[in-house]
């Protein structure tokens, strides 16, 4: 038996034994955030297991904590989860953006104090990039950290900064060089939500929910033992840290497609539309409904190969920009459907006539219009792919 044949089974006779039924199939997924309680039993122990053995982090190296899993045993890994549906046991921030970050430019301090504390569950992260006259716009932002010795001393505001007010940590852009070229004179900090010059107030938004926050900074500290990267050159890092962002990789591991933790688009349209002899009874949603089932496998199928093509397992580059265009799409895709599969029951927005189901649809599918927005918009990411992927002029 060769070596990966060895490690599949083993892999898959620990995940029979360790994984709890309450882990497997839809259900929260934790974040690290000490501000959200894990509720279910299940859900935490399935947690401890996995961080005990690093495969929150599964391909991080084990100094840190992490799995020190090779790409080929990661592969093995998510394909035994998805063989019995076992849900992501940690997401977030922490694992998919700063974790990887710090990997390629922390110090061995940073990844010491930090990456320990994501694997185990133990914090949550927020991205402080995006500001009020600085959107797509990033280099232009202007919230000012002043360099105080051993500390810096950061004025200013973010805003659309995701689970900010469930965040323990942000990592930011700030401007420690006013006087500088626009791309530079910008430093990568990483700073503590708890403290008395960070102040969120969620937004509120079309769908009911305020997943997004205005932060405001007012001397609020980072320290300089947290400055990522060289002082003023913090673009660099902050651009790599997007392309970890965009990869969408992270959501391989959820043991199933991103659609883990919902009913699939087939069991919902056979309950609304009714079922003919196991197909969907109307052959025009049942082609609409086949159609995003087969992208929606492409799409995994080609992260997995972006996965098995990468060096060392590492995140891709330019590359990750057609991952997040093509996943909000998809995203998008499947809220619509789901609404026309329900009919006038995929628009309710309140009341007793509608499931908790129905309701949940009807304010993803509003939510999710801001999919191609968010982290770049995909006007941004067709750019980049056309001038760093394709090599088109400008």
């Amino acid at each position: 038996m060769s070596e990966l044949a060895t490690f599949r089974a083993e892999t898959r006779a620990w995940l029979e034994e360790n994984c709890p039924p309450g882990a497997r199939g839809p259900g929260q997924v934790p974040t690290g955030s000490t501000k959200v309680k894990i509720e279910d039993a299940d859900t935490r122990l399935w947690l401890e297991r996995m961080a005990e053995r690093g495969w929150t982090a599964p391909m991080w190296p084990k100094a840190y904590g992490g799995g020190g899993l090779s790409k080929d045993q990661y592969l093995i890994l998510l394909e035994e989860m998805r063989r019995i549906n076992a849900r992501a046991p940690l997401m977030g921030m922490g694992t998919s953006m700063i974790g990887p970050t710090l990997l390629e430019f922390g110090t061995e301090d940073q990844r010491q104090r930090h990456l320990p504390r994501i694997i185990r569950g133990e914090v949550a992260w927020c991205q402080g990039y995006s500001e009020p006259n600085a959107g797509s716009d990033l280099a232009s932002l202007r919230t000012r950290a002043e360099d105080k010795g051993d500390h810096f001393v950061i004025n200013g505001q973010k805003i659309w900064t995701s689970g900010a007010h469930f965040a323990d940590w942000m990592f930011a852009l700030v401007r420690t060089d006013p006087d500088a070229p626009k791309h530079e004179g910008i430093s990568f900090v990483l700073l503590p939500m708890d403290q008395e010059g960070v102040r969120v107030r969620p937004i509120r938004l079309i769908s009911g929910a305020s997943p997004f926050c205005e932060t405001f900074f007012d001397n609020a500290i980072a320290s300089k033992d947290d400055l990522v990267g060289e002082m003023n050159k913090g673009w660099t890092v902050g651009k790599r840290l997007l392309q970890h962002e965009r990869s969408g990789i992270e959501s391989l591991a959820g043991g199933r497609s991103r659609d883990a933790s919902r009913r699939s688009l087939s069991e919902v349209a056979k309950e609304y539309l009714g079922d003919d002899q196991g197909r969907i009874a109307d052959p025009m949603y049942r082609a609409n409904v086949t159609q995003y089932q087969m992208n929606s496998e492409a799409f995994r199928l080609t992260q997995r190969r972006a996965v098995e093509e990468a060096s060392d397992g590492k995140t891709p580059g330019p590359a990750t920009s057609i991952f997040k265009m093509y996943g909000t799409e998809l995203q998008q895709q499947r809220s619509s459907l789901l609404v026309k599969l329900r009919g006038f029951r995929g628009v309710g927005w309140e009341g007793e006539a509608f499931t908790e189901e129905e309701l949940e649809g009807t304010r993803t599918w509003l939510g999710e219009r801001a999919a191609s927005i968010y982290s770049g918009s995909n006007e941004i990411q067709r750019n980049i792919i056309a001038k760093r992927v394709l090599g088109l002029p400008d």
